[in-house]
């Protein structure tokens, strides 16, 4: 990369005390590539580069590094520029970072702030953790109704320069209830001596402070909103949540998820950065249970031991069975674990949810039933492996595989809806979790079939 190449250049400059043409070099530079340049130089030199920088680019840049850098970089600042880092960030980024560090450093910090800034940190830490309000900020633009548009337009040249986002302009009334919402766009092309009242079309979307930041994903992707207000309990707007916070909430969603689709605990940290002892536990935890849960198969072979012995041709499908449970249960559990997910279903879906699987389940339990009895067919021909009773073995596959797929199904799609309603993480019914659950219930199917239909031949 580009930073790789410049960081022993910049490093030398540091050396010889050169700041003057280093801050000449990097003024230019966008905020992302300085972070990453940060990264790529040693501890010692990451303030000396730091302190160059502009105040508004500083909190930029410090805004794009990642929460152990940044927790690093303050560590090595000297007050001053502290309290000049700290004034300069986004409220919204300032309370994540005040969440991320330990607690005396957090405390050393908010000391640091004017009376304006320590209110305004406090309150949002107040609001619950997954909540709109640790994500809003109170930097936006609003104007009257009764206004003229050319006092509107005047008032944002005037202090837009200090909004998060100019791209929306909020209308409150004269006790700051929220009342709509305006495009830019549209009060730029609006007669100057109309009212703001007669451009309004009093439809607009907001959040409460008290939602859950899952909320403001799905309304931002829904109405294709940059930015959406946030207000309290009574209407008054109390802030803004942007596209960008809203932004790393998903990919924050989306790695949990994925995580625990995965069969592990969610690991809040990249994984070269996370603690090997950490990524041991978190990943431990879900393999013993497992294992737990892959002690019943084996529990359940024993109590068919004695079919086992009577018919060992039973057990050459054992892997076909489980694997065709339990990849029909993973299938299922991922697509509605996905679809809870983007809100495409809910718990009221529950019943259309089931129907749809119970045919997809038989639908697909017959095709790799057909699959499966053509396959011992034509082995039968092929090396005589199975016998003179052959068909009764094809059919006991072919019926078996037909319940498994569809108790395989139908457990995977339910099990999130079950979750959801006891008030858990849909996405903890994961993949594995799933397979483990079918392996068991797919063996006592298998033998279950097969002792009704090999009963006086085999068994």
């Amino acid at each position: 990369m580009l930073q790789e190449l410049l960081a022993p250049e910049i490093r030398k400059q540091i050396e010889n005390k050169n700041y003057t043409t280093l801050k000449d070099t990097i003024s230019g530079w966008e905020p992302i590539v300085i972070a990453d340049l940060l990264l790529k130089l040693p501890a010692e030199d990451q303030p000396v580069l730091f302190r160059l920088l502009a105040r508004e680019k500083a909190a930029d840049v410090f805004a794009y590094l990642p929460a152990e850098e940044q927790e690093q970089l303050l560590t090595n600042l000297a007050n001053t520029h502290l309290r000049t880092l700290l004034e300069e960030l986004d409220p919204d980024d300032r309370t994540r970072l005040f969440e991320e560090l330990p607690a005396e450093i957090t405390q050393k910090l908010m000391a640091l702030l004017s009376p304006e800034e320590l209110r305004e940190a406090r309150k949002l830490l107040g609001y619950p953790g997954d909540s709109i309000g640790r994500l809003m900020t109170p930097d936006y633009i609003a104007i009257h109704p009764d206004w003229t548009i050319s006092k509107s337009l005047e008032y944002i040249r005037k202090y837009g320069r200090d909004a998060e986002t100019v791209n929306v302009i909020y209308i409150v009334d004269e006790k700051g209830k929220l009342i709509d919402d305006l495009r830019l766009r549209t009060l730029i092309l609006s007669d100057t001596d109309q009212k703001v009242s007669s451009v309004m079309d009093n439809h607009f979307v907001s959040l409460s402070a008290y939602d859950d930041q899952e909320k403001g994903v799905r309304l931002m992707q829904d109405y294709d909103r940059v930015a959406l207000p946030v207000t309290d309990s009574a209407g008054t707007l109390i802030g803004i949540v942007t596209v960008d916070d809203i932004l790393d909430v998903l990919e924050e969603e989306t790695t949990e998820d994925i995580h625990k689709l995965g069969g592990l605990e969610a690991i809040d940290t990249p994984y070269l950065s996370t603690p090997f002892p950490l990524l041991v536990k978190k990943r431990a935890r879900w393999l013993v249970f497992l294992f737990l849960g892959e002690m019943l198969t084996a529990t359940a072979m024993g109590y068919f031991q004695t079919e086992i012995a009577r018919a060992v041709v039973l057990a050459l499908f054992i892997p076909l069975i489980i694997s065709s449970g339990g990849n029909s249960g993973s299938q299922a559990a991922t697509l509605i674990i996905r679809a809870m997910a983007v809100g495409e279903i809910t718990l009221h879906d529950w019943w259309r949810v089931m129907r749809r699987e119970i045919f997809s389940g038989l639908s697909l339990g017959a095709i790799l039933g057909v699959i499966g009895f053509l396959r011992i067919f034509i082995w039968q021909q092929l090396f005589h492996l199975y016998g003179v009773h052959w068909v009764l073995v094809g059919t006991t596959v072919t019926f078996t595989l037909l319940g498994v797929v569809m108790w395989g199904t139908l457990s995977g799609s339910m099990l999130p809806f079950i979750l959801r309603r006891f008030g858990l993480d849909p996405a903890t019914s994961s993949a594995p979790f799933v397979a483990t659950l079918v392996d068991v219930t797919g063996l006592v199917i298998y033998f279950s079939i097969a002792a009704l239909l090999l009963s006086g031949t085999l068994l």
